[in-house]
């Protein structure tokens, strides 16, 4: 994209498979391989084998950093020299920050005011400067793309780019790898989606090495646009004014890079409501001891829930993040 923050679906814009192994590359020995993990008991509920992907044990507690590194990483010394500007509710943001501490690359992010507190607490921590804007009126995007061109900035969106998507393929490459070390093959793959960002570049890895596999996407209820949209074959758009637990993944609409990959791979969709999501993040405390956040756990809630039919099947799930702030999370397993 070079100096232009503008957002464009032409050919250089093209996400491959090729591009992904590229990404898991450059990622080799700086992003954590975070572990396939089997539990007895989901199996046992479930019907089938459930291999769940951790990526809450990822660098800043989510999957983002895989793409908001890859991204990164091939920006131009001029661009680095500029500094990178961001948007996000949390997660994204810090994996860019990091990212930027890493290349030692200046960071603006811009987030809403409502954010859960630990994640702005760890997006300055790693050294970014924040804008809040709240997401209930006013657009990021339409804050994001004039400071950029003002100051010149390289923009690392949220989803919605080539280096970001194929940087979050790499989990799929991962997971398909250390489902053959355990004598597996993937029936169905359950990835929460947001804006579509994991989502695209995971199906886009799966559709090369593991073709016979089914992507299936969870969204949260008020949420559920990509799912919609890909029925109906054309964007649409949520309800932002809503409030969801699962603030992650509270996108107004899927992105314009990421909905004909989606519309083209994505086989099936699941609605979640809050009471699912509250109870996949106490099964997961319980019973595999990680900590999920709401967004992260609605792929496991598609399981729990019973409305992905897993009998006889082998499924992997991404457990995509774990930023909770410590209240909400002991509201919910404590109620």
């Amino acid at each position: 994209m070079g100096n232009d923050p503008t957002l464009t679906n032409d050919d250089d814009q093209q996400i491959t498979a090729k591009n992904i192994h590229a990404a898991a590359k450059r990622l080799a020995g700086v992003a954590v391989k975070t572990p396939l993990i089997e539990n007895e008991f989901l199996n046992e509920q479930a019907g089938g084998r459930i291999l769940l992907k951790a990526e809450t044990l990822q660098h800043c507690g989510s999957f983002k950093f895989r793409g908001a590194y890859n991204r990164l990483s091939q920006l131009t010394k001029e661009e680095c020299k500029r500094g990178v500007l961001a948007w996000s509710s949390g997660n994204h943001a810090q994996g860019v920050a990091l990212a930027a501490l890493n290349f030692g690359i200046p960071a603006v992010i811009i987030m809403p005011t409502d954010a859960p507190s630990l994640k702005m607490e760890k997006v300055r921590a790693y050294g970014a400067e924040i804008i809040t804007y709240d997401r209930y009126s006013e657009d990021r995007e339409a804050i994001g793309l004039p400071l950029a061109i003002e100051k010149g900035y390289a923009l690392a969106p949220s989803y919605d780019h080539k280096d970001i998507i194929e940087g979050q393929g790499t989990l799929a490459i991962e997971a398909v790898a250390q489902a053959r070390e355990m004598n597996a093959e993937f029936d169905d793959f359950i990835i929460c989606c947001g804006g579509g960002g994991l989502t695209a570049g995971c199906a886009t890895a799966l559709e090369d090495i593991s073709p016979k596999t089914r992507v299936v996407i969870a969204e949260p209820e008020g949420f559920d646009e990509t799912w919609a949209s890909i029925k109906n074959g054309e964007r649409q758009f949520a309800d932002i004014t809503k409030h969801t637990l699962c603030d992650a993944i509270a996108t107004p609409t899927p992105g314009k890079l990421t909905l004909p990959i989606m519309s083209r791979l994505v086989k099936h969709g699941v609605t979640l409501s809050e009471e699912d999501v509250k109870q996949a993040i106490i099964f997961a405390f319980k019973y595999l001891k990680l900590v999920l956040e709401p967004g992260g756990a609605v792929a496991l809630a598609a399981i729990l829930s019973g409305k992905i039919e897993c009998e006889g099947r082998t499924v992997g799930v991404t457990l995509s993040g774990g930023n909770i702030d410590p209240d909400l999370f002991a509201k919910i397993i404590n109620p």
